[in-house]
């Protein structure tokens, strides 16, 4: 592995990457405390209004590979400050606008905020230390999960005690907060991949397929999963997708390597990521629900969307705490076994939840367990994939990785959604998800989980330090290697 940057300050390096990377989760959830409310305060409809949400995770799909791919071609410090550019700009316009459609343009600039994460992620292979790279990649990874854990209970308190439109200069501020950290600590290093060319049409063969899968994935439920549209844009999906996969594979300089992405390691570790990401959201879907529904309903517990941001606020921060375990954990034992612990650990929490459902404390204690699981398994998957890709595919490979556990939640959603639709009792006039139909979400959840824990166990194990990638160096680029020796 290359020496640290001379320049580099490991401690304020990791701090600003980890910070970007809970900033940009964060504002994933900026706008839950207002869903109910948008129609209103945008003047439409309740089914435009779902735009505003719909909107970033469309943006940030495309962007996250795409942006992971320019790092590796003009710098990873370049590109941080570019995606700090759209974050700043599209909260100011979500802070003016009057409309739905001034929110759902600035809704979709804040989402190419997230191609922060992986490019923070590919980044600390370049500057940190070989003894401290684990721990590191762990809180910078977990920095996904710890932002969209705290931003629920944050967004919640300044909605309910000041105008909506704080939210949005809230988030402008930290967005420069987060460009002037990134300038003043971050050093810069050669680009891996310098002199290669940017694939574009491999770029909008991957944001078409991605835009059209995810819209039938997150609106399917809206429209009808066996409507005209809903079918017509999952064939899309598949044919555009395998007509991207085919261009890939025959392009001089791919967007995604899909002959790297297709090396055992890789490929099993990106289908746990599926399965991983699931996992996460299925509790983060359920438990706001059972805290907020009625009292009346004998197993809803009554509590305001303060209370119940508050509620589940100690998993980002059990999150926060236990990912530099993981990184300990990964040096001690690697990577492969730091994944199937924390996805045994997500497991667990569901069949606890099961159990303590019918309490806040109890749906507190299954969210901090939960949150521990994954903070250990999103440090796990990034080192997993350094470890088998070279240094000039980093943040491509990462940018994919972090796509794999978007498309993991959003799937999660769909289907967890379903369940919770499907299950259904009558309460005040009103119908209601059902104790029964709370249960088998988290059984649900509990499955997957298990799935992910064999799908893990099937991980080629290497030999040496998982997180350093000196492995995938010397099998992919002999070149690379030499420089390093």
């Amino acid at each position: 592995m290359d020496a640290p940057h001379p320049s580099a300050r490991t401690g304020g390096v990791v701090a600003t990457l980890a910070f970007a990377g809970t900033v940009a989760a964060v504002m994933q959830t900026l706008v839950t405390p207002l869903i109910a409310e948008l129609p209103q305060l945008l003047n439409t409809t309740s089914s435009n209004a779902t735009w505003v949400i719909t909107v970033t995770l469309l943006v940030s799909a495309v962007c996250v590979p795409v942006s992971g791919r320019l790092g590796d071609l003009l710098g990873k410090r370049r590109m941080l400050l570019v995606c700090a550019v759209p974050l700043f700009v599209g909260s100011v316009v979500c802070a003016l606008a009057s409309t739905v459609v001034p929110m759902i343009i600035g809704r979709g600039l804040q989402g190419m905020g997230m191609g922060m994460v992986p490019l923070g992620i590919a980044l600390l292979r370049d500057v940190v230390p070989k003894e401290k790279l684990s721990s590191s990649i762990a809180l910078v990874s977990a920095s996904l999960g710890i932002g969209g854990a705290l931003g629920l209970p944050i967004a919640s308190a300044v909605a309910q005690y000041a105008s909506w439109r704080v939210l949005f200069w809230g988030s402008a501020v930290l967005a420069l907060a987060i460009s002037a950290l990134i300038w003043f600590l971050i050093p810069d290093v050669p680009a891996g991949a310098k002199g290669q060319r940017f694939d574009v049409p491999g770029a909008l063969g991957l944001a078409v397929g991605l835009v059209c899968l995810l819209l039938a994935v997150s609106k399917g439920a809206e429209w009808g999963w066996t409507s005209t549209t809903t079918l017509g844009l999952f064939v899309a999906a598949v044919v555009v997708l395998i007509g991207w996969g085919f261009w890939e594979l025959r392009t001089k300089d791919p967007l995604v390597d899909l002959r790297t992405t297709a090396r055992p390691r890789v490929l099993i570790t990106n289908i746990a990521s599926l399965f991983v990401g699931f996992g996460m959201y299925a509790g983060m879907l359920i438990a706001p629900q059972l805290l907020q529904f009625p009292e009346a309903t004998g197993y809803g517990l009554g509590q305001s969307m303060l209370a119940a941001g508050l509620w589940m606020a100690p998993g980002g921060i059990m999150m926060m705490l236990v990912s530099p375990f993981g990184g300990k954990l990964t040096d001690a034992r690697g990577p492969k076994f730091t994944l199937i612990c924390g996805v045994l650990v997500i497991a667990a929490a569901y069949g606890l939840g099961v159990v303590l459902m019918g309490s806040a404390w109890g749906l507190m204690l299954f969210l901090m367990v939960s949150s521990s699981g994954v903070g250990l398994a999103y440090g796990a998957m990034p080192a997993l994939i350094m470890s088998a890709v070279p240094a000039s595919e980093t943040a491509a490979a990462n940018g994919f990785n972090t796509l794999m556990r978007a498309l993991g939640t959003s799937i999660g959603a769909a289907v967890i959604g379903a369940v919770l639709s499907q299950m259904t009792t009558e309460a005040g006039g009103f119908t209601l998800t059902s104790e029964a139909g709370f249960r088998t979400g988290l059984l649900f959840g509990c499955g997957v989980a298990v799935v992910a824990v064999v799908i893990a166990a099937f991980i080629p194990a290497v030999r040496g330090s998982a997180a350093t990638g000196e492995k995938a160096d010397e099998a992919a680029s002999p070149e690379v290697a030499a420089a390093r020796s």
